[in-house]
């Protein structure tokens, strides 16, 4: 699940590149298939084309240190479409059911994060402070 918690909108549009920073985790030790993180970024773009109007289009990558490859989500729009102001806020987003995938009792991971706009500009990648899953 996705959430945008807020949203500041300004009157003079900037870099049309979005922008994103990690916030903070609700939880730094989870158990797994138990425990649900929330993850929080923090977004700027120049041009307001982040999220997406079709569901099936995904513009927020998301990989897990542990994994080769990342997935994909969708995120509604954050702003009108052309409202070509620069907006900036913060996305909530839930890692729920997170599992250790060897055999051990304990594994750290850190995420790998980006979001695309909707002109297809990737923002600057991210990744976060790791995170402890436990048996």
């Amino acid at each position: 699940m996705i959430s945008s918690v807020s949203c500041k909108k300004k009157t003079v549009a900037n870099d049309p590149i979005p922008s994103i920073g990690f916030d903070r985790f609700t939880k730094t030790v989870i158990s797994e298939f138990d425990d649900s993180v929330y993850l929080y970024i923090n977004y700027t773009d120049g041009d307001a084309d982040l999220g997406e109007n079709d569901p099936d289009k995904k513009s927020l990558e998301i990989k897990d240190s542990r994994l080769p490859k990342p997935d994909y989500y969708f995120i509604a729009p954050l702003a009108p479409d052309n409202a070509n102001v620069k907006i900036s806020g913060q996305l909530k987003i839930e890692l729920k059911s997170l599992f250790l995938i060897g055999t051990g009792n304990t594994e750290l991971a850190a995420y790998d994060i980006r979001i695309r706009d909707r002109a297809g500009h990737w923002s600057n990648s991210i990744r976060t402070p790791e995170i402890t899953i436990r048996k």
